[in-house]
């Protein structure tokens, strides 16, 4: 099958005079499905539609490539966030775009849906215009944005748009697209699941069992009675995204009213099987290839997704807020098939980079009643400690990835998407450990414990820290008994609201002492250094908190609150306080020094200051020479910058699943 068109000699090559459908996307064009793009245009292939694609349009000429289509355009503002694209935690300008041909940075504007859709609305008068994606399903109400320091209306008030797609939108858009080719007007189409829009106040008709948040006019307000309506807000939104129990929840914007519909459904296992079997070409677009290709494709190209949700809902990530926490899972022949289908491809090696999804290890739904009643409001499966009534069973998913290994032509099989440690320990049959460790460890695991505070795990919505400490352990008894060199990775965030000074010393003395995996010598961290160099990996142990839109954590950042309870929460906000915190994650660094020896000195650690075994750095002078001298042993540990990644929203020249966000 060939690629959808993306100009209008391509469409004529087809034979159409105008598509029913345009598909307006952030990124370049990635026929692959770890890409939402592709995923709902060949779903609309697949229903007989017309569909052509936009890439990253610059100009009005853009926009009119292929005309009015007979039906709609539907907006996308990539497989990231915009804003998260362009800018760092700092705000600063990023210089690249790993979702853009040569990775160059600037060729989609920042705000990408609402830029596109008043592009549209200019150009094209009253024609339908839907909206969907990560960020337009992250901003359907009232939301903070960092990058303005201020509340945002919905950016279905923003764009102008006539619907909003939010999660993931299968059933919506093919419900969508054909009422639109039966006639009915976009206007009437405010029944539909997985929706919102937008209507005059005047005309809003009372929904029963309906519930409001507070309005834009009162959540925008920076008072102390502006920070509790948003928190309150906030819990609103998220204790109604389900797809079983979830209620209309409605916002006032001015004279509009802002009303979103019930989640819909997850796809069952059979529609989700459809959705990734479809005639991808699992590669960018050919005309690519002079400017060296899309750099996201490179980690998932060869990559599986068998599952989606993830009811670990860490406070800090948009998965559980956008696909649900909710577990909907492909068969086990489907994925087999895909992997069948990826030894047939020219320059495959043998070698699948993943089998995974937001969590590599959940297979199933968290409980028995999760399909009848929904996920428990206000309550995590996971943390503080995992509930009661939690399925823990690895043994599906051990099998599925048995089949995987046995199949001829495939080397290996990894596992990079991140697992759950704390739900992996519950097992009580360690098969499955075991067999991770054996098979399915491309060198270093990735893992997430995030910090190691109480305080601040409590607050980022994660299990205690022993519980790590657990798994750590038992990993490398298991590599060792297996006579393999391996390496965990543990992924750290600095300036989480609830992260004190005091929080980020302990997080740097956990560091420390995590250190090299026992027997490792100095010659295994060569080994590990060629081995990450050869591979293109530059993995980062430290990543600063990144307020995005339609987290809980976001919330506690805006307002200082804690949404769920109600009760103050500290937040590191000032620029000094963030690099005080992530400085002392790295107090390795020479640059780093003096503002590691000001912030110890600041949180009363002078005790840390010095020569002993847990001292974090030296004092300026030594007694001996007068010159201060980096301990050579550690300069270099744990410096290389992250890898950036997306769903959560880190980005990355993955697909934003495949970073660890557990």
């Amino acid at each position: 099958m060939a690629f959808l068109p993306i100009t209008k000699e391509e469409m004529g090559a087809r034979g159409w005079d105008a598509p029913d459908i345009v598909v307006v996307t952030g990124d370049a064009y990635v026929d692959h499905p770890s890409f939402g793009t592709a995923i709902v245009s060949r779903v609309l292939e697949a229903e007989g539609f017309r569909v052509c694609i936009l890439p990253q349009p610059q100009n009005d000429d853009d926009y009119k490539r292929f005309g009015r289509p007979r039906l709609a355009f539907f907006v996308n503002g990539g497989n990231i966030d915009s804003m998260v694209a362009h800018y760092t935690a700092a705000k600063r300008k990023r210089h690249d775009d790993y979702y853009t041909a040569g990775g160059k940075a600037g060729r989609r504007p920042d705000r990408a849906v609402t830029v596109y859709c008043k592009a549209i609305r200019r150009l094209f008068g009253d024609v339908p215009l839907c909206i969907g994606g990560l960020e337009a399903s992250l901003r359907r109400f009232a939301h903070y944005d960092y990058w303005d320091d201020a509340v945002r209306p919905s950016v279905l008030i923003d764009s102008g748009a006539d619907l909003l797609m939010f999660g993931m939108g299968e059933h919506q858009i093919t419900e969508i697209a054909h009422r639109l080719a039966d006639g009915e007007p976009i206007g009437m189409m405010h029944d539909i699941r997985g929706t919102s829009y937008a209507v005059p106040t005047n005309e809003y008709v009372y929904i029963p069992d309906s519930v409001e948040c507070p309005s834009f006019e009162v959540v925008k307000a920076k008072t102390p009675e502006g920070y509790l309506a948003y928190a309150r807000s906030c819990r609103t939104q998220q204790d109604e995204h389900d797809a079983v129990r979830g209620k209309t929840v409605i916002q006032r914007h001015g004279k509009k009213i802002v009303v979103q519909n019930p989640p819909s459904p997850p796809l069952e296992t059979a529609e989700l099987d459809r959705v990734y079997e479809l005639p991808y070409e699992r590669n960018y677009h050919p005309s690519y290839e002079a400017e060296g290709g899309v750099p996201a494709i490179e980690e998932v190209k060869f990559s599986i997704t068998h599952v989606r949700g993830c009811y670990g809902a860490c406070n800090f990530c948009s998965i559980a807020y956008h696909q649900g926490r909710g577990i909907t899972t492909r068969s086990e022949d489907s994925v087999v098939r895909e992997a069948q289908a990826l030894t047939k491809l020219p320059d495959f090696k043998g070698y699948i980079h993943d089998v995974g999804g937001p969590t590599a290890n959940f297979r199933q739904p968290s409980c028995a009643g999760q399909e009848k009643r929904g996920m428990c409001r206000g309550k995590k499966c996971l943390s503080p400690n995992p509930c009661k009534n939690l399925v823990v069973d690895h043994s599906e998913y051990l099998h599925l990835l048995r089949r995987l290994r046995a199949i001829p032509g495939v080397k290996k099989v990894f596992i990079r998407s991140g697992i759950r440690f704390d739900y992996l320990i519950l097992d009580k049959n360690e098969e499955f450990f075991k067999e991770l460790v054996r098979y399915h460890v491309s060198g270093q695991l990735k893992v997430a414990p995030e910090h190691c505070s109480a305080n601040v795990l409590a607050a980022m919505g994660k299990p205690d820290i022993a519980a790590y400490e657990t798994f750590r352990a038992r990993f490398y008894e298991l590599t060792k008994s297996m006579n393999k060199k391996q390496y965990l990775v543990p992924y750290l965030m600095s300036s989480h609201p609830g992260s004190t000074l005091a929080d980020a010393v302990e997080l740097a003395l956990f560091l420390k002492k995590e250190g090299p995996h026992p027997g490792s010598t100095l010659a295994d961290a060569v080994a590990l250094a060629e081995y990450l160099n050869k591979k293109g990996r530059q993995p980062e142990q430290v990543q600063d908190f990144y307020p995005t839109p339609g987290t809980i954590s976001t919330c506690m950042f805006y307002t200082g609150l804690d949404p769920y309870t109600e009760k103050p929460i500290f937040v590191p906000k000032t620029r000094e306080e963030k690099a005080e915190q992530r400085a002392l994650l790295q107090y390795f660094r020479p640059e780093n020094r003096a503002i590691v020896l000001s912030a110890l000195r600041k949180a009363g650690r002078s005790d840390l200051i010095g020569y002993g075994e847990n001292c974090l750095i030296r004092p300026d002078k030594t007694p001996h020479t007068g010159n201060f001298r980096t301990n050579p042993a550690r300069q270099g540990a744990h410096s290389a910058p992250r890898r950036k990644t997306p769903h959560g929203n880190r980005p990355s020249s993955a697909a934003a699943k495949r970073s660890p966000k557990k």
